[in-house]
């Protein structure tokens, strides 16, 4: 039996895999205009990511008996300055998420959960993933500085980003 105290956790959980989903259309929708559609695709894709991971959470809750309650997500940044900006407030938010996922494996921990920590163990592995991605691209976008053509080469590479659902049957 899951705890009502990892049910209200989970659900916090979903709504900030929800607002990551906000905030990555949000960067997309700035990246679009722009006119860095790699950047946007790269955005769009991520952004998709993160809906696959709030629902992941929304099905585990429903498969354990506990109650989803969605609740409002907040407006995001609309404004990012430049790309480097944009993609270091993403590394940030995701080291955010990191650091939510190892709160909720603590919970699990304290409450002797073993079906939700072995649950969580996907989202710390990917987490590590999530960061090392975005940290790559900060790092690219700091060699480049404000180089035009560096910045336009970056963009070309991210738009090779193709989201592939992942079969819930593979996790």
């Amino acid at each position: 039996m899951i705890s009502n105290k990892m049910v209200n956790a989970i659900n916090e959980q979903i709504n900030r895999e929800l607002y990551s989903e906000y905030l990555y259309i949000s960067m997309q929708a700035w990246f679009a205009d722009q006119n860095l559609d790699g950047m946007a695709n790269w955005m769009d894709a991520q952004g998709k990511e993160e809906r696959f991971h709030a629902m992941k959470f929304f099905n585990y809750l429903v498969e354990r008996g506990g109650r989803v309650k969605l609740k409002a997500i907040a407006e995001p940044t609309h404004e990012f300055d430049n790309p480097l900006k944009a993609f270091q407030m993403a590394l940030e938010h995701e080291k955010f998420i990191s650091k939510s996922i190892n709160e909720l494996m603590d919970l699990a921990i304290k409450d002797n959960d073993h079906a939700t920590r072995s649950f969580l163990q996907w989202y710390i592995d990917e987490q590590v993933e999530e960061e090392a991605s975005v940290d790559k691209i900060v790092n690219m976008l700091k060699m480049v500085g404000d180089n035009v053509h560096g910045i336009m080469m970056i963009d070309r590479d991210l738009a090779q980003r193709v989201y592939i659902p992942v079969n819930e049957a593979q996790n």
